[in-house]
Formats: C-alpha cells, structure tokens, sequence
C-alpha cells in the first residue's frame, strides 16, 4: 500500500482510545483503523518509535486487544501513558500495482487453457477427417535417372515408351495410340523395382505419388476405398503424373475366395482401385506402375489389358549387369587400384542389386574398422564371405573332436567337386563358423547357366553326399551335421522327380507344385496324382539319392589320402581356397601345400595394401572371394540345435 507524505504524532491516549483494527505489514509498521470523536476513521501505518516500552505495548496489544480496552500494563510496569507515536496517513483507496496485474494473468491464463483445449480438441477432428486421405504425398524434381540403374537394358527399353507419352501425350494421340494405363513391375526382392519407378519419374520430369499397398489397409471399413478416391484426386490435380503402389499383392489379391469372405474390406479398396484405373472416368493422364514379388496370387481383374497392360519382369542382373552395378555404387566410394570389378562381378552369380550394394557397404565398413581410408580387394572379397554366410565367428571356442568332425566334412564336398566333371569349381573351404554353420564348402560357377542338366544335378547331388560320406568312412559314425546337405539332395531328387521329367520310370510328367500355397485360393494343397504314384515318386526319389551316394563312396575311397592331407590343412589353417584343392588333388604332399600357402601369405603382406583372410594366402584378387550361385541357399540355413552343422553352399539348380 503506498504511503503518502502526511506525518503527525499522536498520544498514547488518543491511540487507545481511537485504536480500531490493525494488521502487522512489517516487523515494527502496523496498518490500523482509528475513529476520532466526530465518528470519522481514518487510515494509519503506525510505526513503533521512542521507547522500548512502547514498542512492547503495540507488540502485546497485538496479541491481546484487552490491553488496549482495559489500560493494561507491559510486563508488569506502569501504564504507558501519553507517549508519543510516529504515524502515517494511508489513502485505503489508492490501489497498488497488484491489484492492476493479478486480474489480468488471471484472464490471460483462462484465455490460454482455452486455447490449448481448442487447438487439442481441433487436432482430434482434423485426423478424424484426414482418416479416409491418401497418405502419398506428389514428390517433384525426381533426380534419379536411367543413369543410377544399371544391370537391366531391356528393362529400360520397355519403359522408354511411357517416358515418351509422359512428356509428349500428342503425338500418341493423333494416331490414335492408347498409352499402356499401369505397369507391373514383377521381380525378387532386391533387383530395383521402386528405383525403376522414380527413374521413370524423374526422366519424364512428373510428380510422383509413391505409397504401399499396405497403407490402404484399415480396421474401419471404407477406408481403403476411401484413400484410393483421393490418392486419383490428388493425381488428377498434378497431372501428367506416375503413381507407384509397392507391395500391390497387399491389397490386389484375388477376390471371392479364403477366409475374408466376400465383401471384406481389402476387397472393397481392389474394387475402388479397378475402377479408377480403368472405370468410366479413365484418365489417360496418369500412369501406375506397381511392384510385387507375387504375381500369382493378383487377381485376374487387375493385371487384364487396360490397367496393368504389361508386366516387366525385372530380373536377377547377369554378369555385365553385375559388373555395371557395381560400379555404379562405387562412384562415391575410394575405391583401391587392386579391385577388379570383372573379377567381383563373375563370382557373384545371383547377388541382386541390393546385395551388391550391400556387399560394397560392408567392404567400406572393414576398411574404416582396420583404420583406412581406401576399399581394398581383400575387404571386398570378405564383404561377399559376410553377406552370403555372415561374420566369421573366429572366438567361437571350438572343441578338437568337432574341428575334426567339420574339417573331414568339408573335405569330403571339395574333393568330390574337384573331381566330378559338371560340378562348380570349388572357391573357398573353410571350418570357421559363420553364421549357423561350422563350416561350409563353397563353389563357383564360371557363367550364368539358363540350362542345368541331368547329370549336373546328379553330380551336385553326389557333392551334396560328400560330407556324409567322408564321416562313414574316418568318423565310423554318423553326426547331425549333414541335416542341411540332406535336405538339400532330397529336395533336388524330388523336382527331378516331379518337375523336371527326369526320372526314366515316370517318365516327363509333371507332378509338382506351381508355387507356395495362397489361402485366399486354396486351403491346403491338392495332389494331382494317385497313391500309387506317389509311392513310385518315393521310389525314384530314393533310387536317386541312393544311386549317388554309391558313387560319392567309391570315389572317396579311392582317395583316402587326399582326404587325409586336406582335413590336416584345414586344421592347420582352417581355411583354404581354389589353388589350395587344386595342389592337394594333384597329389601335393601337406608339407608342400602349406610351405606354398606360407609364399603367397609373404608376396600378399608385402605386396598388398589389404588385409589377410583369415589365415590364408593366394592372390588378393582371386582367392578371397566367396560366391552365391543363381539361386543358391547358402550354408546359413539348415542346422540343427544340437550341434554345429556343417552346411555345404555348393551350386543350387535354377528353377526353369
């Protein structure tokens, strides 16, 4: 409370008998009302002054009022009588700064809950109605090209034509040319398909709407339809303009069969979809492209002439594809002079082109990790080793008796592939375990073979023995190693069987299946042939795996010593490559092997600005490498539980 300048005394007298209320404001100030003998009131900030008595009065009175009304004393002492006091006249009307400010925060802070509520409240609304809106938003000034997708000319040809129309419409039109409405992009995983999407956006120089066929899929019904309408909407007001819907099998599955029942709500998005693409308001304007790795299980009414016109099969990239891929994803990359790409790319049979990427990846990881600045051959050949069976686990602590077990094992598949004549070249054989492996044999191909014959398969499958073998005849004794290579063989006797018409008995019938199951087709699978069929197809598939297995004994029998000698190296050094089996093959004593692996490890550290694999020599840029064939399974799938298996990536057939 402000104060004004007024100052006055008054008695002791005049104070009891005026005094009215008081409020302590400060340690020795008092606010009090006093009435004078007119009834009027006045307004005071008393200060306590002159006496020490005094100052006990005013304190004691304010404790006990009936001091004041009866005269009383303090302390016991005579009555404080006609003492002076200070005292201060106070305006009770003049309001302080307070009273100005505490309303107003107090309306500021309603005015701001308010707001809070309103903008949450708001927000709630607005992604109530945004619920049924398309998620994909037009992406503009595309800038990959044609230039950043390698390994896939024909690919590029196909989708010429679309560019053309996109960026000259008129030209189709006066000769009364239907541009192709959509695109179906059919290819495994990993061989480029989005990117050929945006490449075909950013040449033609479009908008581009890039959304997953997931994304339609809602709990409420009539969402999905409701996001195909605006995701057109949106395409309409952009056009010319390419819409690319990834993983179509997510909402383009066939209709009217399964467990969803007939009006689900994926089939009322497909429905939608049908009809926009081409419907009674077609739009020639706007091109979709779509990418899956299952065709089969999309419903015929998508994939007819006049939505999805042509499907491009967009395929495992061949050896100059390889090569090309390669190099591309190496442009940003410091690359050593001891590379070779031709080299990288021919034993990289069926790599994708993510996998390659991948590969290259991990090579500049291995590079950073042993502290340099260039990718050198021998961090590209351990980026393919790690990418087909994964890291080598060389602290895994591994007993004498199961090295033994593994390195017979191996050697067992390596000398079996050396010596059959339509098996792969063996490239590398180790026992250090990747992945769930304990070891694995792994073979090359010189090319990219379309074709795979009869007695390939048959030698493949007599490689596949080996392991198996080479334990019956040293171990004495069968081990859950082989359950990979098993499974490999029986699965391959049985297409040769069924599929492939190879069986002289059966003769070229096809009692196979096309494919995995789809529920919303059928329910379980349906064999085409008779019991007794059946019976003769376990027959031949036993014939088969028996036939060969003969064979892989005799051979091994035959070279016992070499089996010998290989297990020792393998031990002693755990991994050897090409030129390695080759030598012990030949005949090569293990002192000469070894003293031949110990130069190449001396001209490879001195020459070389890479690192060792392993423990082994040979030439950086042939021997380090490890492969996948075109559709090979490589070791890491196909163990036990209970021990280390000993997987085999030998050559797998190609599924023609």
């Amino acid at each position: 409370m402000s104060l004004s300048s007024k100052s006055q005394k008054i008695s002791y007298t005049d104070f009891k008998e005026n005094i009215g209320n008081y409020v302590k404001i400060d340690n020795n100030i008092y606010h009090v009302s006093c009435v004078d003998a007119a009834g009027k009131k006045y307004y005071f900030n008393v200060e306590v002054g002159y006496t020490e008595k005094v100052a006990e009065f005013i304190h004691t009175a304010m404790d006990n009022r009936s001091l004041i009304e009866k005269g009383g004393t303090v302390a016991n002492d005579a009555p404080v009588a006609n003492a002076a006091l200070d005292y201060t006249a106070a305006d009770p009307n003049q309001a302080s700064w307070l009273d100005y400010v505490l309303p107003v925060l107090w309306v500021c802070l309603i005015i701001g809950l308010g707001v809070i509520m309103f903008r949450s409240i708001a927000k709630q609304n607005n992604q109530n109605m945004d619920f049924g809106r398309s998620r994909a938003k037009a992406q503009k000034n595309i800038k990959v090209r044609f230039a950043d997708v390698a390994g896939a000319d024909e690919e590029k040809e196909e989708l010429q034509e679309i560019i053309d129309f996109l960026k000259h419409p008129q030209k189709y039109n006066d000769v009364g040319a239907r541009i192709p409405h959509g695109v179906l992009l059919v290819g495994p995983p990993g061989t480029g398909k989005t990117l050929f999407a945006k490449a075909v956006a950013g040449e033609a120089g479009v908008p581009f709407f890039s959304i997953s066929g997931s994304d339609f899929v809602e709990m409420f019904v009539g969402v999905g339809a409701s996001r195909v309408r605006d995701l057109f909407d949106q395409a309409k007001k952009n056009m010319p303009c390419i819409i690319f819907i990834d993983e179509i099998d997510a909402v383009g599955r066939q209709r009217g069969a399964g467990l969803g029942g007939g009006h689900d709500e994926k089939e009322q998005t497909l429905n939608q979809l049908l009809v926009e693409m081409d419907g009674f308001e077609s739009n020639t304007n706007i091109i979709v492209m779509a990418a899956t790795n299952r065709a089969d299980i999309l419903d015929p009414a998508l994939v007819r002439p006049g939505r999805f016109d042509r499907q491009i099969f967009v395929n495992r990239p061949d050896v100059r594809g390889r090569e090309a891929i390669l190099k591309v994803h190496a442009r940003k990359k410091p690359i050593g002079p001891d590379v070779n790409f031709r080299q990288v790319a021919r034993i990289t049979a069926g790599f994708t082109g993510a996998d390659l990427e991948n590969l290259l990846n991990e090579a500049a990881i291995l590079a950073v990790r042993d502290g340099r600045k260039v990718i050198s051959m021998a961090d590209v050949n351990e980026g393919i080793n790690k990418v087909v069976m994964g890291p080598a686990k060389k602290s895994r602590l591994v007993t004498e008796p199961d090295k033994r077990i593994t390195a017979y094992h191996e050697a067992g598949h390596a000398i079996l592939g050396s010596l059959l004549k339509y098996c792969d070249p063996i490239h590398e054989v180790t026992i250090i375990p990747r992945g769930q492996a304990a070891g694995y044999t792994m073979s090359r191909p010189d090319n990219d073979n379309d074709h795979v014959s009869k007695q390939q398969l048959l030698d493949e499958i007599t490689m596949g023995l080996g392991g198996r073998v080479a334990e019956e005849l040293i171990i004495k004794n069968y081990c859950t190693g082989a359950s990979g290579d098993i499974k490999m063989i029986t699965d391959k006797a049985r297409r040769m069987v069924t599929e492939w018409g190879m069986s002289d008995r059966i003769g070229p019938l096809f009692y196979g299946s096309d494919g995995e199951i789809f529920v919303g087709r059928n329910y379980q699978t349906e064999k085409g042939y008779s019991e007794e069929i059946a019976g003769v197809i376990d027959e031949e598939i036993r014939a088969i795996v028996e036939s060969c297995h003969k064979r892989a004994t005799e051979i091994l029998s035959g070279h016992l010593d070499v089996l010998h000698n290989m297990a020792r190296v393998l031990i002693e050094r755990e991994t050897i490559h090409t030129e390695e089996v080759e030598m012990l093959v030949a005949g090569k004593s293990v002192d000469e092997v070894l003293a031949e692996m110990d130069k190449s490890d001396n001209a490879g550290s001195n020459g070389s600005n890479g690192k060792a694999n392993g423990t082994n020599g040979g030439d950086a840029n042939t021997t380090n490498v490890t492969t996948d064939t075109t559709t090979s399974q490589p070791a890491a799938t196909a163990d036990n539980e209970t021990t280390d298996g000993n997987d085999t990536a030998t050559t797998d057939d190609q599924n023609k």
